[in-house]
């Protein structure tokens, strides 16, 4: 390394810097050269040392929180990440991103929250990565929408990214027993409401349902999330099933920040991971386990930062042509453990082998290819062989018609077969708790479909998720018997009819708004229908009176977020506000016109 005198320091001595070396760090722009003494010293301040300088910053975005049973456990992975960066070479920094229970924050106005919070969390990341320059991203996560935002930050950034999702959580245990949090828990209250228990065994069952840390133990959303981003080659192979607080997880987090410091030198940037084929892989895996409805919403948000195109017709047909080979709750009776034991991810992947784009690559040393020849199924009862799969097609489907002409989802996988093709009256509520009251005093009848509206994206706002309704349905035996049709959306734990993501959602005056009490309206999965019996001339004349009922949330940050939200089939992506567009000639004269001021005063 070469020197340069750089003159005196102001007592009579000279003094010398280090010339920078050559570097494709992005972390030189805060540490190298002159002009960047001030940055220097600050980051000294942190306790670095200078031969650190010379080495890759490796940002850790930690989710931790005392709030989230996901999180919770996160605290050894930290260290574990660290330790595998600093063996790696690189200098690990570690920084906090929010998290919201879904759970926690169900049946209440704290639901608004969850979705908006995914745009909170990539904005977070990318604003501290690009703030201080780091050269790379471990993203530790666990839940709903703080998996699909970190992906979000880490294609919209594209620099080298490893997720690290920390773990499914054991099953709980009662009379012999294995309890999951949705089915042992949310749907007890409306067992309770029908007198089939009492509380002293809901408080019972309530305390053993959630043993410990861990993402709640079914394919609900989170562990839907983090078995697709091990799909899509983000995380290292083993990683989304691995169960939190095992030692088994604690080395894929060491494994994971040592193989960024790889990542970074050989250059491989997030988008290079997910691409089309990737998203693509991803996808047949949703379909193939059953998830979450929930994931549309997160892989089109995800492409789109990758500057990938998804929509809803590549989830339509790839279910069609991807067999359900798995059974996890809420669609079967197998927990998040049994997919593990079985082989997890790795052993899905080479059951799809055929339908797949195997030449992807991985975060992993090795190509989605290699992963596959690597692995085995342990358990066909588990993981079952394409020609003999749960169910011909995939878990999730997308419905059309004049109820939902930009589309609709449902979970098919959770749908009982005498439920594929449902026709009833409607029952009309405008927010969730009005269904729930009606609910609760018994007021819902067999063969109905419940509409509820303007929960959508802009309409919530926030999409709040319907679990306690649904939940509350299946407890109470009307599971199999009545279907729930909504713009809002549901959780990964949510099971029987429930089509969400209606497109376009009442509050954009979609079809849904125009729905009135006894309507019929004919759900047909089969053929991928959704439609209520009123003719075109009806529906026209109902929305020339129809009225916008305007904005809910008149301050704060939800306020923004329903001013600058896309639609469920468009992912519920912010987009800039039209309004903000309009004010920009505007700006710019105010702008000149404080100049010519600024101008006339200077020459008085």
């Amino acid at each position: 390394m070469s020197i340069i005198d750089y003159g005196s320091n102001g007592n009579g001595s000279r003094f010398q810097i280090p010339e920078p070396p050559s570097s494709h760090m992005r972390s030189d722009r805060i540490k190298k050269g002159p002009s960047r003494m001030g940055n220097r010293a600050l980051l000294y301040g942190t306790g670095l040392t200078p031969d650190q300088l010379d080495r890759p910053f490796i940002g850790i975005a930690s989710s931790f929180t005392d709030l989230i049973p996901g999180h919770v456990g996160m605290r050894p992975l930290e260290r574990k990440i660290e330790q595998g960066i600093s063996a790696g070479g690189g200098i690990p920094f570690l920084f906090s991103v929010p998290g919201i229970c879904d759970g926690i924050a169900m049946g209440h106005k704290g639901m608004r929250y969850s979705l908006p919070s995914r745009e909170l969390i990539a904005d977070m990341v990318e604003t501290v990565a690009e703030a201080h320059a780091l050269d790379a991203l471990v993203l530790l996560t666990n839940c709903d929408k703080i998996t699909p935002g970190m992906l979000m930050a880490a294609c919209r950034l594209d620099i080298p990214c490893i997720v690290v999702t920390a773990g499914p959580m054991p099953p709980g245990h009662l009379d012999g027993k294995d309890l999951s949090l949705v089915r042992d828990s949310f749907e007890a209250v409306g067992k309770f409401e029908k007198g089939e228990m009492t509380e002293d065994e809901m408080f019972e069952m309530e305390l053993e349902v959630c043993p410990g840390p861990g993402a709640c133990q079914g394919l609900y959303t989170a562990n839907t999330m983090a078995c697709l981003t091990e799909a899509m080659g983000m995380s290292l192979p083993g990683c989304a099933t691995a169960a939190a607080g095992t030692a088994k997880k604690q080395r894929i987090a060491y494994d994971s920040g040592k193989r960024i410091v790889e990542l970074f030198h050989e250059g491989i940037d997030s988008r290079k991971v997910v691409t089309r084929d990737a998203l693509l892989n991803a996808i047949r895996v949703d379909m193939a386990l059953g998830g979450s409805t929930n994931s549309i919403l997160h892989l089109i948000a995800i492409a789109r930062e990758a500057n990938e195109v998804l929509d809803l017709e590549d989830f339509d047909k790839l279910s069609r042509s991807t067999p359900q080979l798995c059974a996890l709750r809420p669609g079967g009776e197998h927990m998040m453990q049994d997919l593990d034991r079985a082989g997890g991810i790795p052993a899905v992947l080479s059951i799809l082998a055929p339908l797949l784009k195997t030449e992807c690559v991985s975060v992993a040393e090795d190509s989605v290819c290699d992963i596959i020849e690597a692995s085995e199924v342990k358990d066909k009862e588990v993981i079952r062989p394409l020609n003999d799969p749960y169910k011909p097609e995939g878990g999730i489907a997308i419905l059309r018609g004049n109820l939902a002409p930009d589309g609709a989802v449902v979970k098919v996988a959770a749908v009982d077969e005498s439920m594929m093709v449902f026709e009833g009256p409607a029952r009309v509520f405008d927010t969730e708790e009005r269904a729930r009251a009606a609910l609760e005093a018994g007021q819902i009848n067999e063969g109905e479909v419940l509409i509820v509206r303007y929960e959508g994206p802009k309409g919530g706002p926030g999409m709040r998720e319907s679990l306690a309704l649904t939940a509350a349905m299946a407890g109470q035996g009307l599971g199999d018997k009545v279907a729930l049709v909504t713009d809002g959306r549901f959780s990964g734990g949510t099971r029987n009819l429930s089509v969400g993501h209606i497109s376009p959602e009442a509050a954009a005056g979609g079809t849904i708004a125009l729905v009135n009490d006894m309507d019929i309206v004919t759900i047909n999965i089969p053929e991928r229908k959704l439609e209520v019996k009123v003719s075109d001339e009806d529906l026209g004349h109902r929305r020339s009176t129809w009225e916008d009922p305007g904005p809910k949330q008149k301050r704060g940050w939800l306020a923004r977020y329903q001013a600058q939200v896309s639609s469920a089939s468009e992912g519920a992506v912010l987009r800039a506000s039209s309004s903000m567009v309009q004010d920009i000639p505007e700006l710019i004269n105010t702008v000149m016109g404080i100049v010519g001021v600024m101008q006339d005063a200077k020459k008085d």
